[in-house]
């Protein structure tokens, strides 16, 4: 090979030529490039799918499952959460995967207007579940459009339980009216701490009866409009040291939640068809040093000494520090799942295709039981009134 001082003037003017491209490469792709992230390329919207109609009679779910492929079935465990501003970007979601629900984070509305969220239903083979977390007070979704509804604690001290019940029946009307089939509330954790503080003022009250009774009018307001209510944080969020949303929560031990943050959720039958939300907590006695959310003992307890057989959830698997802190989000999920869930929620969105991939995986190598996932499907479908 000849030394590189006897290259030729064209070679050479050939290097120079090809240096130049290069840097003007690095230079598009350099630090507006990570400001901007590249568009997405332009996909084909899958084509619809046959619909499945509600079945009835002893086998009624089987029925609705046979029609389902395995991926499909999995799918339906799975809440994920859309951008409120885009209603095809919401559609082609569902329409791609069969998701068994959507969250609407957010302060965008147009996914709530002009009956946009149809066209996410005609997207699914089965009913989406179409969840908000309007609670009143600081945390709300509806109040650019429907006006605002006070705080848990507001309502508490300045309403009777029939004035709750009408407020939240009207509300679940407006959000029927939309297209919303669950909403993410009432708050049954307990606490007098500052209303600014991660649960306070979104609570009723620090005292158990009290809370209670007024989440229970909260959850019957919202079952009268025929929106599906859910509690939320079991085991008890209220007297935790720290914000999921930032890092590793604590509870008191069990022993002490049995006398406190646990007496709300005593005769849950009160909260007709409500589900309940398990949170990212610690409860030493309890889960081992584990989140709740995935803890199978910690739904053990709910199922058990709780006696309650209606939808389990998670709290965000995504955007809060107590699980991504320790989980990508696709084990997670199949932990959650596999711990209990009847669903798994990630407001954040996206990578649906990845989680399903897991989820697939995890049922392959007997990580995530066939029984485990006919016994969740079996209950999102039937509180979807699929079968």
């Amino acid at each position: 090979m000849r030394p590189a001082k006897h290259l030729t003037r064209r070679l050479l003017l050939v290097l120079a030529a090809g240096a130049l491209l290069a840097a003007v490469v690095v230079y598009a792709g350099g630090d507006e490039a990570e400001q901007q992230p590249p568009a997405a390329a332009p996909t084909t919207a899958p084509p619809p799918q046959p619909r499945i109609a509600a079945a009835e009679g002893p086998d009624a779910c089987a029925t609705v499952i046979g029609e389902l492929t395995p991926r499909q079935r999995l799918a339906q465990l799975v809440v994920v959460g859309v951008d409120a501003s885009d209603p095809q970007g919401a559609a082609d979601v569902v329409g791609t995967e069969q998701v068994g629900g959507i969250f609407l984070g957010g302060n965008a509305t147009a996914l709530l207007e002009n009956k946009a969220l149809d066209q996410v239903q005609q997207a699914g083979r089965l009913p989406v579940s179409v969840a908000v977390d309007d609670e009143g007070g600081r945390v709300q979704r509806l109040d650019d459009l429907d006006g605002s509804i006070p705080s848990a604690r507001e309502m508490a001290a300045t309403m009777t339980t029939g004035e709750v019940r009408e407020l939240a029946r009207e509300r679940g009307r407006a959000m029927a009216a939309r297209g919303v089939t669950v909403d993410y509330a009432p708050v049954l954790d307990l606490t007098d701490a500052a209303a600014g503080d991660v649960i306070g003022d979104r609570s009723f009250s620090a005292d158990p009866d009290t809370a209670h009774r007024y989440a229970q009018a909260f959850a019957a307001g919202l079952e009268d409009a025929g929106i599906q209510p859910v509690l939320k944080h079991f085991p008890g969020h209220g007297h935790a040291t720290g914000d999921s949303h930032k890092g590793s929560v604590t509870t008191p031990p069990l022993a002490e939640l049995r006398e406190n943050d646990l007496v709300p959720y005593r005769n849950l039958a009160d909260f007709g068809s409500a589900a309940v939300m398990v949170g990212h907590l610690d409860v030493p006695g309890l889960t081992g040093g584990e989140p709740a959310s995935l803890s199978p003992a910690a739904y053990q307890l709910l199922r058990g000494e709780f006696g309650f057989d209606g939808p389990v959830l998670t709290d965000d698997l995504g955007a809060m520090k107590a699980v991504t802190q320790r989980y990508p989000l696709p084990q997670a999920v199949v932990k959650a799942v596999q711990s209990g869930a009847d669903q798994a929620l990630w407001s954040s969105g996206g990578r649906v295709s990845t989680v399903l991939d897991a989820m697939e995986q995890a049922t392959a190598d007997g990580t995530l039981p066939a029984e485990r996932v006919t016994d969740a499907l079996t209950t999102v479908l039937r509180a979807k009134h699929a079968c």
